[in-house]
C-alpha cells in the first residue's frame, strides 16, 4: 500500500499545520490582550467600585495657601464694621507666634447678596460671585493648629505629623484610576514656591508609593525628563523597559514589602504611557480664543492659574481622580499670610485666581462635567478680626474659626453653613472640623470614611482618624 505524503507549502507546512498555527496565533493575540488586562486589574491604581452610588468622580482642591481672612471673603460681620479701630477686650484666643494684637479691623471688601439664594461674598471675587447659587460656604471650619506647615499637614492628611497619607492618596487607594495613561493625582504648585512642608503634603505616607502625588508643571514640558531621549526609537525604548522590569520585578521578590521599588516599576511604565498624553493635556494650543481669555490666560496676573485651571479641566476630562492646585508659594506675602497688609495681599491673590476659578466653574458646566466634580476652595485656616499691631492693617492667623466652600457633584449650593462669634473669631454654631470635612469629601466620592481604611502598625488606620467624626449632612444635595 502506497504511503500517503502531504503536500507541502512553500514554508514547509501542510494547509492543516499552516492553518493551526495561525488559529492559534490569533488565538495568542487575544490571550496576550487578556493577560494585560490582568495585569491592569492587578494594578495598585486599577479602578475599583464606589462604596455607594456617588455622583463625584473627580475632586479639585483649590488650596489657597497661607490662610486667607474669613471676614475679608465669605464671612460678613456687621458687628465687626461698627467696632472697628476699638481696642480688643475679649477672652478669645487670638495670634499666634508672640506677635502683638491690634485693635478690632473691619475688611475693606463690601460684601453683596448674589443670586437667587442671596448668598453674601465679598467684592474680591466677582467671577466667583456669579456661581454664589453653586457655593455652600461652610463659615464654622476649625482646626488644631496655628502653625502653616502643621495647619497644611492637617488639611492635606488629616493630621499635624508627617507621614500619613494625603487626601488624594486616599481617593486613589479607594477608588483606582480610570485613565491608565496618566496619574491618578496631580498637583500643581505656585511659582513662587511649593508649601511649607511641600512633598509631605501630597505624600501616600505609609501606603505604597504608587498612591503619592504627581508633581505637574503648568508651563513647557509636564514633568522634567518625560521626552524620549534624542535618538531613541519606541521600539528600543520598549525593549530597554521590558528588560529593566524583569530585572527590578526578580529583585522585588526578594524584597516584597518595598513599596518604592513596586511604585518605581509601575512609574517607568506610567512614564512610559504618558510621553504623549502628559504633553498633550498641558498644551492648550488647541483651545479656542475665547476658552483662553476667559481662563485670563492672556493676562499677567492671572495667566498662571488660568493655565493650572484650564489644565485641571483637560485633566478631569481625562479621568485623573484628584487635582490640587496651590495660590500662593513660599512665605508671607507671596502667599495669603497677610501679616504686613492683609488689603494688599488678598487684593493681589484674589485678583490672581478669581476670574480662572469662575472660568473653571463655567467651563465645568459647559462640558457636561459639573455634575461628576467636586470643588473645594479654602486655605490651612483663617485670620483674626483684629489687626497685628497697632495701625497696622495685617492679620494674624486664626485656627479657631474661618471659611471654606464645596461645590459641584452631590452638593447642595446656594447656602452657608455654621456661623462665627459676632467678631469672626471662633466657630460657634454648626462647628466643622478638618477631619469632618475630610469624612464629607470621601462620602460625596462615593466612599464611606469608616470603612476605608489601610493596616498599619496593626492597625486600621483612616484619613479622619480614631476620633468620632460627622459627615457634613446640611451640605449635601
Amino acid at each position: 500500500m502506497q504511503r500517503f505524503i502531504p503536500n507541502r507549502t512553500p514554508c514547509g507546512r501542510t494547509r492543516r499545520e499552516f492553518l493551526w498555527q495561525a488559529g492559534g496565533g490569533f488565538a495568542g493575540l487575544a490571550l496576550a490582550d487578556l493577560l494585560h488586562a490582568q495585569d491592569r486589574a492587578i494594578s495598585p491604581l486599577a479602578e475599583k467600585p464606589q462604596h455607594f452610588p456617588a455622583k463625584a468622580k473627580h475632586c479639585v482642591f483649590l488650596f489657597m495657601n497661607g490662610g486667607p481672612s474669613q471676614v475679608d471673603t465669605f464671612d460678613p460681620k456687621p458687628e465687626l464694621d461698627k467696632r472697628d479701630g476699638q481696642p480688643y477686650v475679649g477672652d478669645a484666643k487670638v495670634g499666634s507666634n508672640g506677635r502683638p494684637i491690634g485693635h478690632l479691623m473691619k475688611s475693606s471688601f463690601p460684601f453683596a447678596r448674589h443670586g437667587e439664594s442671596g448668598l453674601e461674598i465679598s467684592s474680591l471675587f466677582p467671577h466667583t460671585a456669579r456661581h454664589a447659587d453653586d457655593l455652600c460656604v461652610i463659615r464654622s471650619m476649625h482646626s488644631d493648629t496655628p502653625q502653616h506647615s502643621n495647619g497644611c499637614l492637617q488639611m492635606n492628611t488629616g493630621s499635624i505629623m508627617i507621614g500619613r497619607p494625603s487626601i488624594g492618596s486616599w481617593l486613589s487607594y479607594g477608588l483606582g484610576a480610570s485613565n491608565q495613561n496618566l496619574p491618578s493625582f496631580v498637583v500643581m504648585t505656585d511659582p513662587r514656591g511649593g508649601p511649607i512642608g511641600n512633598a509631605s503634603n501630597w505624600s501616600a505616607g505609609y501606603m505604597p508609593a504608587a498612591y503619592q502625588g504627581t508633581l505637574f508643571r503648568s508651563v513647557g514640558s509636564p514633568l522634567l525628563d518625560l521626552a524620549t531621549p534624542e535618538g531613541t526609537t519606541d521600539r528600543t525604548q520598549r525593549q530597554s523597559l521590558d528588560l529593566l522590569k524583569s530585572l527590578n520585578e526578580e529583585h522585588l521578590k526578594q524584597r516584597p514589602e518595598n513599596s518604592e521599588l513596586a511604585a518605581r516599576i509601575e512609574s517607568y511604565e506610567l512614564a512610559f504611557r504618558m510621553q504623549s498624553e502628559a504633553a498633550d493635556v498641558v498644551d492648550l494650543s488647541r483651545e479656542t480664543a475665547e476658552t483662553q481669555e476667559m481662563y485670563g490666560i492672556d493676562d499677567p496676573i492671572t495667566a498662571d492659574f488660568g493655565r493650572k485651571c484650564l489644565i485641571t479641566r483637560r485633566l478631569i476630562e481625562r479621568g485623573v481622580r484628584y487635582i490640587q492646585l496651590y495660590s500662593g508659594g513660599g512665605h508671607i506675602e507671596d502667599t495669603w499670610d497677610g501679616h504686613n497688609d492683609c488689603i494688599t495681599n488678598h487684593k493681589t491673590h484674589a485678583a490672581e485666581t478669581d476670574k480662572p476659578i469662575g472660568a473653571l466653574i463655567s467651563d465645568l458646566k459647559r462640558s457636561g462635567l459639573w455634575d461628576e466634580t467636586l470643588l473645594v476652595w479654602g486655605g490651612e485656616f483663617g485670620r483674626t478680626p483684629t489687626s497685628e499691631g497697632v495701625g497696622k492693617p495685617g492679620r494674624d492667623h486664626d485656627w479657631h474659626g474661618f471659611s471654606m466652600w464645596l461645590a459641584g457633584a452631590g452638593v447642595k449650593g446656594g447656602q452657608a453653613i455654621g456661623a462665627t462669634d459676632d467678631l469672626g473669631f471662633k466657630a460657634v454654631e454648626d462647628r466643622c472640623h478638618v477631619s469632618d470635612l475630610h469624612a464629607t469629601i470621601l462620602h460625596l466620592m462615593g466612599l464611606d470614611y469608616t470603612r476605608l481604611s489601610y493596616q498599619h502598625l496593626g492597625l486600621d488606620q483612616r484619613l479622619t482618624g480614631v476620633e468620632e467624626r460627622h459627615i457634613i449632612t446640611k451640605a449635601l444635595s
